[in-house]
Parts: C-alpha cells; structure tokens; sequence
C-alpha cells in the first residue's frame, strides 16, 4: 500500500490567501549584525575586565621579576588567587573564540574573504595563549623548586608575546574591514591598525630582541577600547537601507 499523502484544501472561492509569514531576519536584515555587534562588545568588554584582573591584580601582584624564590614563595602564600588568575586567562582565551565568530559576522557583508581571515587569526592566537596559560597552570606541582617555576613563568611570557604576531595582524586586518565598512568611523579603524603595529612591534622585538622590555601596545591599545563602545552603542543602531548599504545611522523620515 502507498502511503497517505495528506492534502490541504484549497481555499474558498472570494477566500483571501494569506500573505506567507515573514521570518524576523527576513523582515530586519540587520537584526543579525546587530546581534553580532552586540555580542562582540559584551565578550571584548568581559575579556578585558578578566585579563585585566589575571595580568594587572594577580601574575604582577606575585611575581617578582628575576627573584624566584620571592615569586615561588608569594605564588604559594596565595595559591588560590594564583589559580584564579590562571583561570581568568583561559576565560579570555575561550571568549576570543566567541568575539571571532562575532566580529565574522559582522564583518562578513563587507568582505567576507578579509572576515574569515581575520577571525582564523583571532583564533590561532586564543590557542597560542592557551598554550602559553597552560605553563602557569603546570606551576604548583614545582613550587619545591624555584628555579622551574621562573622557568615556566618565562615560558608563558615568551609564548604569549610570540602569539601578540597573531593576535597585531587580526586587528590590522579588523581595521582594514572596518575602514571600508562604511558604518564605522574611520578614525576607529586608524585607531585599530595604530593597535596592530604595537602589538606586531611587542611581539617581534619579543622574538628577536634579547631582553626586550618595551610595551608599545599599552599606549597604541586605544583602538581596541574605542570599538568596544562602538560595538556596544553605535552597532545596536545597524540597519540596512533598500540599496543594501549597511548604515549605523537611522534612517530619516521625509520630509511633508
């Protein structure tokens, strides 16, 4: 036997056909990227806050720069403040996951080549820095001896300044996309590209220079804070016009 195929009825003669229904997105084209922009600004404003907390108030409150036995002992002394710190790193490294497919998104009707590009970096340096966290995570079993854990604190430190390469070129690559956006100020995206090359230098005279202890990204970072409250005020207002321009102003009424 064939199974029963069921059938809707044809509506009634001088019965209206109802319009098909219009999905939210269909309707706002612009409800994704808002979405994502959204989502961007809270995750970079949440990593900053933890990396903030595990670099500033926890790894440079108890290390103590050349002195082991100092860093070992205050390591140590506050071991639960120490595994926080660590765990707020990998909390960061798991949110630069969510801001890449974010800032994707977002980024996607611009260039979506460019976009892709820039996330698979934003991604690379997240597991770059795992790697570098995970040397701190290894450091309470050597707390007997001082001497492995400076080691591991030198491990951490030249990893994550290697992986800053990864980390300078996804923000030249997000201020590129960003200057031909078109619904983001072009001082943003100079300000961001200002952010990549200090990142790039930080992370270059890390590889190549022995002892090298300048900090140019603690000056040229004002890039990244800027987007943050973009994404967070100016990108809620998305919207696309009938021509398909993406425009972070609102669309004005004509005038009677």
């Amino acid at each position: 036997m064939s199974p029963r195929t069921r059938t809707v009825p044809p509506p009634l003669q001088g019965e209206p056909i109802p319009p098909p229904q219009r999905t939210a997105d269909a309707a706002d084209p612009a409800r994704a990227l808002r979405t994502a922009s959204l989502v961007a600004g809270i995750g970079l404003a949440l990593l900053t806050v933890l990396a903030v907390f595990g670099n500033f108030v926890v790894l440079q409150r108890l290390i103590t720069p050349g002195d082991a036995t100092t860093t070992t002992t205050a390591i140590a002394n506050s071991a639960a403040l120490f595994r926080w710190g660590v765990a707020s790193l990998l909390a960061v490294a798991a949110l630069d996951v969510v801001v890449a497919a974010a800032l994707l998104r977002l980024f996607t009707p611009v260039n979506p080549d460019v976009s892709r590009l820039a996330a698979w970096f934003r991604l690379a340096y997240a597991g770059v820095f795992v790697v570098a966290v995970s040397q701190l995570a290894g450091i309470r079993p050597q707390l007997d001896t001082p001497d492995q854990v400076q080691r591991s604190i030198d491990s951490f430190d030249d990893i994550w300044h290697a992986g800053l390469i990864l980390f300078g070129v996804h923000l030249l690559l997000i201020g590129y996309l960003a200057h031909r956006s078109g619904f983001i100020a072009r001082v943003i995206a100079v300000l961001l590209l200002i952010a990549g090359i200090g990142y790039l230098v930080d992370g270059f005279g890390t590889v190549i220079v022995a002892g090298y202890s300048l900090e140019v990204a603690r000056v040229t970072f004002v890039g990244e804070a800027v987007l943050i409250f973009w994404l967070l005020i100016q990108g809620r207002r998305l919207t696309v016009r009938g021509d398909g321009t993406i425009t972070s102003r609102p669309s004005r009424a004509p005038r009677s």
